[in-house]
């Protein structure tokens, strides 16, 4: 790569599907800093073919191209919202992709992408296929966050935990002495939304009022707390693989009937116990847990959560250390495509379980 500028646009489309988170960043001097902001929705038909296509199903190479199309224009949508400049004072778009297989079991993760068009369409270098060389290290390929969580968040001489709860859940244990420990913790918001959605036709539970309606049934909850995912050791990663509406039927048909709230409260309280039981797991002191992705929105759950920790750890959103929640995971795979372009390692060993260090991501210049 021949352009040496500190500027980065980093695009995450996380397991929510509701669209382009974009952030563009600066990392000069040693510093990371969120310049501006963007954020692009899927339209309607391209969401409910991505969710789709996360299960087998007739035609799926032919259909998987033609999404993967229409999301580089979503990209590039959100990369002309953040830069209504010219492009060339950045060096390159790190995208993530959408995930629609994650079976690093098997030896593969598929990011669903066009970084080719993207080029095309941008005129900007773009970094992509960030998972797949961990996978071929003998990593989960995931998560890749807690890096960079640790160069944004870390402190030295606290132990702090950053929770991403998007459609799944991840914690990064950022220790006092530098060590970092993560990993999928199991749904995050993917099967509160799929169950609002199923009722109320809705996205998602705004700030969890209708969960907050509802009460938590213990017996559903035992019943779904022994899914084997969750006392599985680390490194493990997860998603709609695993997780998934009929997951959840499946194990709602093995009791009685419940309302709908009830199961939408039992749900939420699903999300913040995992959580809460990963960070025991992993931490005995924790001075502070921030949270970001689209579950740091919801005030039930951040209740729920405080309350599964014992109602002594402070909790908080990530805004209070100066990034707001929904720009988190964008940020890191800016950060991602910088260290690709510094020729620098972006997972961590000892969260993905890969061999060792490695350059994540591959180029195509515009």
């Amino acid at each position: 790569m021949t352009n040496s500028s500190p500027l980065f646009i980093g695009l995450m489309s996380g397991t929510s599907m509701d669209g382009v988170d974009g952030v563009l960043a600066d990392f000069s001097n040693g510093k990371i800093t969120t310049i501006k902001a963007a954020f692009t929705s899927f339209p309607a038909a391209l969401r409910s073919e991505l969710m789709a296509l996360q299960a087998k199903s007739d035609n799926e190479i032919e259909r998987e191209a033609l999404a993967a199309n229409q999301l580089a224009r979503c990209y590039a949508e959100c990369v002309a919202a953040l830069l209504p400049q010219a492009p060339t004072r950045v060096a390159a778009i790190a995208v993530h992709g959408q995930t629609i297989r994650h079976r690093p079991e098997l030896g593969f993760t598929r990011q669903t992408n066009n970084p080719a068009l993207l080029a095309e369409l941008s005129g900007i270098d773009v970094i992509a296929d960030f998972r797949s060389r961990d996978i071929a290290a003998g990593g989960q390929g995931a998560p890749l966050v807690p890096a960079f969580h640790q160069a944004q968040f870390g402190q030295p001489g606290q132990n702090r935990v950053v929770v991403n709860i998007g459609g799944i859940g991840n914690i990064s244990v950022l220790r006092a002495d530098g060590r970092v420990s993560g990993f999928d913790t199991g749904p995050g918001n993917v099967l509160m939304d799929a169950w609002i959605g199923r009722h109320q036709g809705k996205e998602y539970d705004a700030d969890g009022a209708w969960a907050a309606t509802g009460t938590v049934s213990p017996a559903l909850l035992g019943t779904l707390l022994e899914e084997p995912y969750f006392a599985q050791p680390a490194p493990k990663s997860t998603g709609r693989d695993l997780f998934h509406a009929e997951w959840l039927d499946a194990r709602l048909a093995q009791g009685p009937a419940l309302s709908p709230q009830d199961v939408q409260a039992t749900l939420t309280a699903l999300t913040a116990r995992t959580i809460a039981d990963a960070i025991r797991q992993e931490s005995t002191e924790v001075d502070a847990v921030y949270v970001c992705g689209g579950g740091a929105y919801n005030a039930e759950l951040l209740r729920l959560l405080a309350a599964a920790l014992g109602g002594t750890t402070r909790v908080e959103s990530t805004a209070v250390l100066g990034v707001a929640p929904n720009r988190v995971e964008a940020l890191a795979f800016a950060w991602l495509g910088y260290r690709f372009t510094q020729r620098e390692a972006g997972n961590l060993p000892a969260v993905t379980g890969s061999t060792g260090p490695r350059i994540l991501g591959a180029l195509y210049p515009a």
